[in-house]
Parts: structure tokens; sequence; C-alpha cells
């Protein structure tokens, strides 16, 4: 029997007010508060990402109606906001850190709008909620060499150990950006798994290291959302998302080849 698709929502912002950088891909605390209140409603139960990818790598059943809650690069209302919902219901939940990004000793000052800092982060990682990393300053991964990819993925990895005292076991790319070469560096680093986007359904045959998300935004309605998490009219919901990806997955390969012959030239 084929295991059944899994809806892993992606969020960044929580907030009421959003920097003009964040505001497409954010949410309002409202509309969080609705969204979490659907997945409540329709007896969905939420699971970390380290839980998902094991339970699947090892055979092991998931609970009934599973979903899964992410928040990409560490925004302050990811704390202020939405760990008090997720907590009323009882729900968990994996937040996925840009290291340079977050408040504090390692900031490069990349942060988009208010970031945590790494006391949120404890408080997060104290309530239930997966840390995971999501690199140190938030490159196109794809696009660097392999010294500097290897230094974005264990120098992040390093500081949230050091930081947490755990090891983060998931990895989400930024921007969603991957390849064979940076998925063999992110297994070689020691993740046990890594989230993109491609807006679809999360699959066991997609493989550890390229389960599938879906994006929630600003102009995400409740009833898109309640379509999203039962898996209904994604193709849809996403058609002009996927004709732009194709499109920029085609420029983005000819920036990769102008650069290798670049580099064989020198």
């Amino acid at each position: 029997m084929a295991e059944a698709p899994v809806p892993i929502l992606m969020y960044h912002a929580v907030s009421a007010d959003p920097s003009d950088a964040t505001r497409v891909l954010s949410v309002s605390p409202e509309a969080f508060e609705r969204q979490m209140e659907i997945i409540a409603d329709l007896g969905l139960t939420p699971v970390k990402t380290a839980d998902l990818a094991a339970r699947w790598r090892h055979g092991r059943p998931l609970p009934e109606r599973p979903v899964l809650i992410t928040f990409d690069d560490g925004y302050d209302g990811v704390h202020r906001h939405a760990l008090p919902v997720l907590a009323k219901h009882g729900f968990t939940a994996t937040v996925f850190v840009s290291t340079g990004w977050l408040r504090g000793p390692y900031d490069t000052g990349g942060g988009l709008d208010t970031m945590l800092d790494w006391d949120q982060v404890r408080e997060l990682a104290a309530a239930d909620v997966e840390i995971g990393g999501h690199t140190h300053t938030h490159p196109q991964l794809d696009q660097l060499d392999d010294t500097a990819l290897r230094h974005e993925l264990i120098h992040s990895k390093e500081i949230v150990t050091d930081e947490l005292g755990t090891v983060p076991l998931s990895l989400a790319y930024p921007y969603g950006y991957s390849s064979r070469r940076v998925r063999e560096a992110v297994r070689e680093t020691g993740y046990a798994q890594a989230l993109a986007v491609n807006n679809g359904l999360a699959r066991r045959r997609q493989g550890p290291y390229a389960l599938t998300r879906l994006t929630v935004r600003r102009a995400t309605t409740a009833e898109e959302f309640e379509r999203l998490v039962q898996g209904r009219a994604i193709a849809r919901d996403f058609a002009r998302d996927r004709a732009l990806t194709k499109g920029y997955a085609l420029v983005r390969r000819a920036r990769q080849v102008r650069r290798k012959v670049s580099r064989s030239r020198v």
C-alpha cells in the first residue's frame, strides 16, 4: 500500500506590519490563528520534519492525517505570534533558522525584518519546536562553489549546536534551490533530511533530501488554505508559480553554464 502524501506548509514572517521585503510571503497573526483552527477542525496532526523523515526512512506508520508546519529564516513573529497559537492547540512545528540573520553575536546584518534572538530560539526549542538549519547567510546554494557551500552548511550547523546543545537534523534550502551536488553535500554534512519548495505534497518516493512544501502567503485565503491541507486543487492554486519557476530555472541554468565556462578559462 502506497504511503499517503503529506502537506508540508512553508511559512515565513507572521506579522501585522511586515517589511516590504517579507510582505508577500508573510501572514497576519489573525490569518495564522485561523489557519491553525482549520488544522484543528479537520483533525490533522502536526509532526516535526525529523519525525516525518525518520518514520518514512524506517517504514514506521505516521499519525492519522499528518501535516507539517514549517517556518523559514527565523522572524521574530514566529515567537511573538505563532508560538502562543501553536501552544494553544498543542501543535509542534519546525523553524529553519539562518544563523547569520538572527540577532546576536553571529548577525551579519542580512535579516529582512525583525529577527529572532537566541533566547527566543531556545524558548521555541523548549516548547517542542524543532530547530533546523537554513544556512548562515541564506545564499542560493546551487550557485556556490564547493568550499563556500560546505562553509554555509557546516558553520550554521555548528552555531545551532553550540547555542542549543543539540545537533540540527533537518535543513531547508534557501529559496528552495538545490542540485544533486548540493543534496550530496547536505547529506555529507550530517543532515538527515532537507526540504525544498515546489508547491506540492510531500511523498516518501521524493527521498529525504527533496521533500516538497506548500507556500503559505499573505494572499492565501482561508478557503485556499483548507484546500491545501487537504491536498485539493494544488496544481490550480500554484499554476502561476510553476510557470515562473520554470522560466527562472532556465535563467539560473544559463548563469551556471557561464560561470563554469569562465572558471575553465582562468
